[in-house]
């Protein structure tokens, strides 16, 4: 009798092919016969198909693949495959682990300032009635659906709730949303996903100005500076920066002054002539002149 096949998500080496960030995974191979044995792991789901046609959904353990057979089938296997016909049968694994899913885009403030977003968003498939609508309704590349090309599907959601908020919300007042937020994207998110069987966890919103200076300028607000007071120790920080002397004076609003004022000279201003005479008060200040 013929060694049956076993069919899992093992690599020869015994490494797991449903590493994270993968959903779904088609079995690559055609040798998925009458009498071969599919290995379904703990956290995984198979969807069996035929001919483009469901025939059953497995959960934990291992099955051997039976089916009845047509006649007319079974006289082409035995005519031109020696009993066996490849691509009849195809096996999706669909993992029940939770994943992540990264969404990242640019969103309009009130006054049309542009602010980044990082959007986490963590899924997974609760049952076999999931699993079919995932095969069933989500498209896939290749021989695996990844988060990534679920993220393609789900980004445009997410970018519209958050516009639908931020838009009418002032730039400083952002952060203050961020509940409301996460709440409108999560239930947005949970409607279109369940589409495919995917069921939404939990969803983390991070949201900041897109330009560094006004990321900047909105941190010296949070101290309770005023917008006047938040600028110009900004300046004042930037001219720290490179070095300026008089970066303290800006932050406190003061001029600065080089040199010794009149009153700190005594005598010697005295001494000078009055503008005019020819710049020979100059020398007259210097001892000796």
């Amino acid at each position: 009798m013929a060694m049956r096949n076993v069919i899992s998500t093992l690599n020869h080496d015994g490494t797991e092919v449903m590493g994270p960030g993968v959903l779904m995974y088609h079995y690559p191979g055609n040798d998925i016969m009458n009498g071969s044995l599919l290995t379904v792991e703990s956290n995984h789901f198979c969807v069996l198909k035929s001919r483009g046609a469901i025939l059953d959904v497995y959960e934990t353990g291992q099955y051997p693949v039976q089916t009845p057979q047509r006649p007319l089938l079974g006289s082409i296997q035995q005519s031109f495959y020696g009993g066996q016909s490849p691509w009849q049968y195809e096996a999706l694994f669909v993992s029940r682990a939770k994943s992540v899913a990264k969404s990242r885009g640019l969103a309009l403030s009130r006054e049309l300032a542009e602010l980044d977003y990082d959007v986490d968003y963590y899924v997974h498939v609760d049952s076999k009635e999931d699993a079919v609508k995932l095969v069933t309704h989500m498209p896939y590349a290749g021989h695996v659906l990844t988060t990534d090309a679920v993220n393609a599907y789900a980004g445009p959601v997410v970018e519209q709730s958050i516009n639908q908020l931020v838009q009418v919300t002032p730039l400083e007042q952002v952060n203050e949303k961020i509940h409301d937020i996460t709440e409108l994207v999560r239930g947005h998110l949970q409607d279109f996903l369940s589409i495919y069987g995917i069921m939404l966890n939990d969803v983390k919103v991070l949201m900041r100005p897109k330009d560094e200076r006004m990321r900047e300028l909105i941190s010296l607000r949070a101290f309770g500076l005023s917008e006047h007071e938040a600028v110009r120790y900004y300046v004042a920080m930037k001219m720290a920066e490179h070095g300026l002397l008089s970066a303290p004076n800006m932050a406190i609003g003061e001029p600065f002054n080089i040199g010794i004022t009149a009153a700190q000279a005594g005598p010697v201003a005295a001494a000078v002539p009055a503008a005019g005479d020819g710049g020979l008060g100059a020398q007259a200040a210097r001892p000796g002149a």
